[in-house]
């Protein structure tokens, strides 16, 4: 049931991709949507930024290991980040009607500073889509064995490279929406399901060490909160000139809701973040043996022991969809750069056709290089 449930899901989300490529003319329609996207859906785009694999496994566990401290950099960086580039970045970028996040430091510095930086970013990438790419091979695998992960992994970037080079952007901001809708519905029918389990949301607080739920230093030395200001930097600062959360919200149809759809995306993010990391508590609660030889397995054996065949495939649409549109981003961000700061330079004009070209061949080469990557039996989600 819950394999094809994922086939027909497939084969609705290379559809979704067909009919994007349709609305596709020129190159800023392939890379941002034509400016086009209206609020509901620059809001799922830049809300699917980081909700991935991590998201909903790496939160749960990590936040079972040791409360709100250890989940610092993700979801509250993460979140941060999309509110600070909102309040104070966006309106400022959509005026100067960029490409890319490469094209501002062009204006800014020159060409080689641009490169410079353009190639930084996209290095960065390789290994946040092997990360995706890896996580949808073990949950395939998990759900149809009769493959080895290695070869899902495959499968799985071969479907979203595929729908990602038909529609770019458009194809990109069509999925978020819907899966958007997906990721909220399943976990939020999870997260009904699993709270009795532990008396309801008052025993599950009851029942957590005392101290998880406070984010900050409990010791107030230099050190504690040098260590706590930087967690929560590196991504609520470092991730604001990436690529990805630019072009997502530079689709927006005009300044205001570029803004307004990175700080309610991020508010939103933190939110449903949270049904994940309750759901981990839950599972530590109910199970301490696998809490304390393997986090990771604490939602998976949660939604397997507990949960009937609807509510596994809600949920497994869920993670899918939240890896996918991650994924589908990710892939489209660094090719854009490729083609736009990195080749596009030692052209001294270059047709809109060729750049939507290269652009289409840079997303099969970030996907290949992932491939690599995830491909290797000792690869790791969290370290890639």
């Amino acid at each position: 049931m819950i394999a094809f449930f994922i086939l027909a899901y497939t084969i609705v989300m290379i559809l979704i991709g067909v009919y994007a490529a349709r609305k596709v003319k020129n190159s800023e329609d392939y890379v941002l949507a034509g400016r086009s996207l209206p609020f509901y859906m620059a809001l799922s785009t830049v809300f699917a930024t980081w909700f991935g694999s991590e998201s909903i496994l790496g939160a749960g566990s990590k936040f079972a290991e040791g409360g709100f401290s250890n989940v610092i950099e993700d979801p509250f960086g993460a979140g941060l980040c999309l509110i600070i580039a909102g309040l104070f970045f966006n309106r400022k970028l959509y005026r100067l009607r960029f490409l890319t996040i490469g094209d501002y430091f062009k204006s800014r510095y020159n060409t080689l500073i641009a490169t410079f930086l353009s190639g930084v970013i996209i290095v960065s990438y390789f290994g946040w889509v092997a990360a995706q790419f890896l996580a949808l091979g073990v949950v395939l695998h998990s759900i149809m064995p009769m493959l080895s992960i290695q070869a899902w992994v495959i499968i799985s970037a071969l479907v979203v490279s595929v729908y990602t080079v038909l529609g770019g952007m458009i194809s990109v901001a069509l999925h978020d929406t819907v899966q958007s809708v997906i990721i909220i519905v399943g976990l939020v029918a999870v997260l009904i399901a699993v709270l009795p389990l532990v008396g309801g949301l008052s025993g599950f607080v009851a029942q957590m060490p005392e101290g998880y739920f406070n984010p900050l230093p409990t010791e107030h030395s230099f050190l504690t909160w040098a260590v706590f200001i930087t967690a929560l930097m590196t991504q609520g600062f470092g991730s604001i000139p990436q690529q990805d959360i630019y072009q997502r919200a530079m689709s927006a149809r005009n300044e205001k809701e570029s803004m307004w759809a990175s700080v309610i995306g991020g508010l939103l993010y933190f939110s449903i973040v949270m049904i994940p990391i309750v759901i981990g508590g839950i599972a530590a609660i109910i199970y301490p043996q696998i809490l304390a030889s393997d986090s990771q397995l604490l939602i998976p054996t949660i939604i397997h022991e507990h949960t009937g065949p609807i509510l596994q495939i809600l949920f497994f649409g869920a993670l899918i969809s939240a890896i996918l549109s991650t994924a589908s981003g990710a892939l489209l961000a660094p090719a854009t750069l490729l083609s736009e700061n990195i080749i596009k330079p030692f052209f001294i004009n270059m047709s809109d056709r060729l750049r939507m070209t290269i652009i289409q061949v840079g997303v099969a080469v970030i996907a290949l290089g992932a491939i690599v990557l995830a491909y290797n039996p000792d690869a790791h989600i969290y370290e890639l």
